[in-house]
């Protein structure tokens, strides 16, 4: 990984700010990679290919060049660590990975202590050694693929994310075609099936509630399932551990 300064420019910045509910745009310029952290709350990034959901003790590494548009149904504390894209700190491509113990701690230090003097020894070990940790942390499933070639797909996945306790027969109806009509479309779309597709998201909105301190019986019922321990079996099947553990790291 290169440290070159040119012009005195520093190559890695930090900035911590606070969004309230809703849409949101981080500042972001020309030839920086993000390494976006969610300290409190959730937050969902768009690209054009599709959305990541960032919980609590989870980070997104977005490239440089990519377009993205945040969104939150809560309170979310972001923490960001732009990368200069010369660095190749990590490889040009969007996943999210958790970040606890040693990862936060030295993700938090950089942001507090940014801008990095990366001629300065300790600074050009924090970022060593933080880099090669995140190489080393595993992807989350917590992407969704967002629908190419077709408006009526597109449509739909935007009701599901504003709305994901809406009835696919709801949809349709929307939307003015058969159930049969969307579910194909959507499947031609997406590579996936409708279900699938809606059940995964609905299961990335609970985030958003859970981390907002909403107790798991409120988030089933806001996401659309019939009782709770509908929506904790599902849960446990998308994610690999129960809503009441999965934030608590």
């Amino acid at each position: 990984m290169s440290k070159t300064r040119h012009d005195g420019e520093p190559l890695v910045r930090g900035y911590a700010v606070t969004h309230p509910p809703g849409a949101a745009r981080l500042p972001v310029a020309a030839g920086w990679d993000q390494l976006v952290y969610a300290a409190s709350g959730t937050m969902t990034v768009s690209t054009a290919a599709g959305s990541w959901t960032v919980p609590p003790a989870r980070a997104l590494w977005i490239p440089a060049g990519e377009q993205v548009r945040i969104v939150n149904r809560f309170r979310v504390a972001v923490r960001t660590l732009y990368f200069a894209a010369r660095l190749n700190a990590l490889p040009p491509e969007t996943r999210i990975v958790t970040v606890t113990g040693l990862v936060r701690e030295l993700l938090l230090h950089a942001v507090t202590h940014s801008p990095l003097d990366l001629d300065a020894p300790v600074d050009s070990a924090l970022l060593t050694l933080l880099v090669d940790q995140l190489h080393q942390l595993p992807d989350e499933p917590l992407w969704l693929p967002s629908p190419t070639g077709s408006a009526l797909a597109f449509t739909a996945a935007e009701l599901i994310r504003e709305d994901p306790a809406r009835p696919i027969s709801s949809l349709a109806r929307t939307a003015g075609v058969s159930q049969r009509t969307l579910e194909r479309g959507f499947v031609a779309a997406t590579g996936t099936t409708l279900g699938v597709w809606r059940r995964h998201a609905r299961i990335l909105a609970s985030l958003h509630y859970l981390a907002a301190g909403t107790s798991v019986t409120e988030t089933a019922s806001a996401i659309g399932y019939s009782t709770p321990s509908a929506f904790v079996a599902a849960f446990r099947s998308q994610l690999g551990s129960p809503p009441s553990s999965y934030l608590q790291l």
